[in-house]
């Protein structure tokens, strides 16, 4: 059996592989670490239908000449199904009322849901709720979608634009403890969730560069190896939320002027320092 990838000869050789189920199991492992997924497959030229890939599973491989599988990046699949859901959001409102159910029902059994509910929770949970009539409209989702979209199409180029907001939002966690001691809540609150938000920016797009190539396992934040950086990172917002749940203000603002708007920083220079190569 010949073996293609995105119409390209593979150098992979069958060993115990009886059925094309065990192949595929086997290619899907190979391409787990990049994240790609199969996203086509075709038999001796026959193109295999959603539905007809289970009963394919068994098929052996002697009585396979050609197998084709189209191959797509995380980034390729994140960028289609982002683009679905926006284009659905445009349809949903400029839809009458009595057709928004349908159009709603139409995205969730589709495969760019599917992708979303399982690798963009965040947007697709959103989107489940604008698109039921609850929480963000229609518009405002486009807005995220939007920026997510220029996320993965030139992750370089967003981190570039993100200065001012990584330099504000860590003044303003600078700030936090004399906000509480002077009876900001309300600035408090706000702070932490422009935090909140520029944290999750910056991690999206490490994530994006590991998966367009940037090797985490020579990848450094503040001289730190990053798995350990992010790990200590991590246990910082630990020790904020277990001192806000005990109502420690001064143990909170600390960490927050002390342990995370530098952390902040220090992500996203390193991010900064990394991004000439993906940037267009």
């Amino acid at each position: 059996m010949d073996i293609y990838i995105n119409r390209k000869p593979a150098d992979i050789t069958l060993d115990t592989e009886k059925n094309l189920g065990d192949v595929l199991q086997g290619i899907e492992m190979w391409l787990t670490p990049s994240r790609s997924r199969i996203k086509g497959i075709s038999i001796d030229g026959e193109v295999l239908g959603e539905n007809e890939l289970g009963a394919a599973f068994g098929k052996n491989v002697d009585k396979i000449k050609r197998l084709d599988i189209a191959v797509a990046s995380y980034c390729e699949l994140a960028t289609e199904a982002l683009g679905h859901l926006q284009e659905t959001c445009v349809n949903y409102e400029n839809s009458p009322f009595m057709d928004r159910r349908d159009i709603y029902s139409v995205w969730e059994a589709s495969a760019a849901a599917r992708f979303l509910a399982s690798d963009i929770k965040d947007i697709y949970e959103l989107a489940r709720g604008a698109l039921s009539g609850e929480g963000l409209s229609t518009t405002e989702l486009v807005i995220l979608i939007d920026e997510r979209l220029r996320e993965f199409a030139n992750p370089g180029n967003e981190i570039g634009g993100s200065s001012a907001l990584v330099d504000t939002t860590a003044g303003r966690m600078e700030e936090l403890s004399l906000d509480i001691q002077t009876g900001k809540d309300a600035r408090a609150a706000e702070t932490m969730q422009l935090f909140s938000r520029t944290g999750e920016k910056l991690l999206r797009i490490l994530s994006i560069l590991e998966s367009e190539g940037l090797a985490m396992d020579t990848f450094t934040i503040d001289d730190l190896p990053a798995g350990t950086f992010l790990n200590e990172f991590n246990t910082a917002l630990n020790e904020l939320s277990a001192a806000y749940t005990n109502k420690d203000m001064v143990l909170a603002g600390d960490i927050a002027e002390y342990e995370l708007a530098p952390r902040l920083r220090k992500l996203f220079s390193a991010l900064d320092s990394s991004r000439e190569p993906f940037s267009t």
